[in-house]
């Protein structure tokens, strides 16, 4: 169960053994944490940050054992938030043991990571996951050797398979506390230097929140974040500078590149003594791998990639709508009645939210998340992230943001959640504009109910042909708008493989529930809200309000102004209200083809519904969501007006 909040408001300490989980991303972290905690999971944000931790129970032998899943990072120098939180989780948490987990396939990229663990002098154990994928890579690794010249216990894991879990578990357990037994050494330049910082800290009772090895070591590299909390004690940062001049000097490179550099160094030698390769067989995963990143061929299977996982959730979607909308004609017809008092209007109005919920949203989202979960675990979405970066960037985007936008076709909400992956504010805002306009799901439920049932499907699939133009041309000129550059794509991509059906519906449920704990409070509430509203005739005011804008500009009926209001709400209420506001079924007995064609459009475009409001405010503040939501109108009224012109011009 998936729930938001401070991670710091959770027991993590007592009677409890804290475990936590600390790697590169995609190394199989989130696999072995989904494994061992199943469905007691809760989702929290580290004070202050948007960074999420995850953070799960695991009763094994008569031991309470909380997990947490830390960001997947690269380094412990703290350029970026993850890195950030991670650090500062296990200095200030203190956990009783870290699990570095390695991809073994790609093993010396991992250890550099590893090696600035071990220097922050924790507990600490190896878990080796993906040996299988190693071993097709014709890399054999000496696990015992490994450990030996380390200092910490490596345990190989096969984790989507379970493999080796148990023993993982029972080492970590043995190992409570119990610091690496070696310390990695540099060249005597470096240790030298490393030696008098450690002197200098020890001999003035200087109190630092990591090991003073850890802290020479990121006082060399210039880490801002520890020499701002030490920058009390100039005397030590004086004394640092001195030292990394006179390493500079003699290197002819800043002092963080030569640590990197001897960092790197200690791995190959230490590879050299644990590491065999043997020549690998060629698999078909790599033959994929060349299809899917070249740069024709892999741009039309990520553009085909795409619209399957659209047309799946339609179709799927549209199965599955049709089936419970049945089922619950038996039981309750969700459809406004203002007939009664204003609380039972109200319960009405509430209730019809629960069905509208359960009828056309979840129907819509559990089959994309199911297509989506599985792109994930196989390996393409991050293929196809890689291969749209160039056009993504092109309109002021990162290439990562095709993940959080695609997310959007199911629901804003996660999709917006999910521009976390993003590196600065200002992509995390562009994407999110982007996400508010893309068809997600009770769009989706308008432009199949109004154009694909009433013009036809090909008038449906223009609407979304349209949609992603504008949001193209909108994302370009407000990239424009938000000074700073898009960064490179720095993406791991992990190799092909079979996903895990486990994976795929564990994933598929926790999304779900987030989306269900998020938005049907908001759906119940605001249904009832609105209803009540316009049974007092506010409404009536509201249409004649913004008449200038729905009949004269755009040239639509009146009371378009009350369906956009519901819309907001829930977007499908604009097809449920259309028969209720107009008594009768055939609509293209009431509006032309041109205005059935238009309301659809701008119903897609203009302001998101108060869920996605909601997230934007949580996410960015109001002012953010204030200029995102006046875009988006603006937007929409633009299109209207241009479309009643083009219908005027060209009847």
């Amino acid at each position: 169960m998936h729930k938001h909040g401070k991670i710091s408001s959770l027991k993590l300490k007592g009677k409890e053994i804290t475990i936590a989980l600390a790697g590169n991303a995609n190394v199989g972290k989130s696999v072995i944490f989904n494994q061992l905690t199943g469905s007691k999971q809760i989702i929290g944000n580290w004070p202050g940050k948007t960074v999420e931790l995850a953070y799960g129970k695991l009763n094994y032998k008569d031991n309470e054992i909380i997990l947490v899943d830390l960001p997947g990072i690269y380094s412990l120098t703290t350029y970026t938030q993850e890195e950030e939180v991670t650090r500062k989780f296990i200095a200030k948490e203190k956990p009783d043991i870290v699990i570095n987990v390695i991809d073994a396939s790609t093993i010396e990229r991992n250890l550099y990571f590893t090696l600035q663990l071990i220097e922050m002098d924790i507990p600490l154990i190896i878990c080796l996951n993906q040996i299988d994928m190693a071993d097709k890579k014709g890399l054999i690794i000496n696990f015992d050797k490994l450990s030996e010249l380390l200092g910490v216990p490596v345990i190989p894991t096969v984790a989507i398979k379970g493999v080796g879990l148990k023993e993982l578990i029972d080492t970590a357990l043995k190992n409570i506390n119990r610091k690496p037994s070696k310390k990695i050494k540099y060249s005597r330049d470096i240790e030298d230097a490393i030696s008098k910082i450690i002197d200098y800290i020890e001999d003035n009772n200087i109190v630092s929140p990591y090991s003073p090895r850890f802290t020479a070591i990121k006082l060399l590299e210039g880490d801002q974040e520890l020499i701002e909390k030490l920058n009390v004690h100039r005397g030590l940062i004086n004394y640092v500078e001195k030292i990394s001049n006179k390493l500079m000097k003699k290197y002819g490179q800043p002092t963080y590149a030569i640590i990197a550099s001897q960092r790197y160094m200690y791995i190959s030698s230490l590879l050299r003594n644990v590491l065999n390769v043997k020549e690998p067989h060629k698999t078909l995963a790599e033959y994929l791998d060349v299809i899917t990143t070249h740069k024709i061929f892999g741009f039309l299977t990520s553009l085909g990639v795409i619209i399957s996982l659209l047309l799946w959730t339609f179709y799927v979607g549209d199965f599955l709508s049709s089936i419970i909308e049945k089922l619950f004609n038996y039981i309750f017809i969700a459809s406004p009645n203002l007939q009664g008092t204003l609380f039972e209007v109200f319960i009405n109005g509430a209730l019809g939210g629960v069905v509208a919920g359960i009828i056309l949203v979840i129907p819509y989202v559990l089959p994309f998340y199911l297509f989506l979960s599985a792109m994930e675990d196989s390996g393409i979405m991050t293929r196809i992230a890689f291969m749209l970066d160039t056009l993504m960037h092109k309109i002021g985007l990162h290439g990562k943001a095709i993940i959080p936008i695609i997310l959007g076709y199911g629901c804003a909400v996660p999709g917006i959640f999910s521009t976390r992956i993003l590196e600065t504010r200002r992509e995390r805002i562009l994407a999110s504009l982007a996400i508010t306009m893309v068809p997600c799901s009770a769009r989706t439920v308008v432009i199949l109910g109004l154009v694909a049932a009433y013009l036809g499907v090909e008038w449906a699939l223009l609407i979304y042909g349209i949609n992603i133009a504008i949001i193209l041309i909108i994302d370009y000129i407000t990239s424009r708008m938000y000074p700073g550059e898009t960064p490179g794509l720095i993406l791991e991509i992990h190799e092909f493989r079979i996903p895990s059906l486990k994976v795929i519906f564990r994933q598929t449920i926790n999304r779900t529930m987030s989306i269900i704990y998020l938005v049907f409070p908001l759906y119940i509430v605001g249904s009832g809200l609105i209803q009540v509203l316009y049974k007092v005739g506010i409404f009536g005011y509201m249409d004649q309000i913004l008449s200038p804008i729905t009949h004269v500009l755009m040239g639509l009926p009146t009371y378009t102004g009350t369906l956009l209001i519901f819309g907001f709400i829930r977007k499908e209420l604009i097809l449920l209200l259309l028969p209720q506001i107009t008594g009768t079924f055939n609509l293209t007995s009431i509006l032309t083809p041109q205005q059935i064609f238009s309301i659809a459009l701008i119903s897609t475009i203009y302001i998101p519904c108060i869920s996605t409001m909601a997230t934007l405010i949580k996410e960015f503040g109001p002012k953010d969501t204030m200029i995102i939501t006046i875009l988006n109108i603006s937007t929409a009224i633009f299109i209207g007006t241009l479309l009643h012109l083009f219908y005027t011009l060209f009847p």
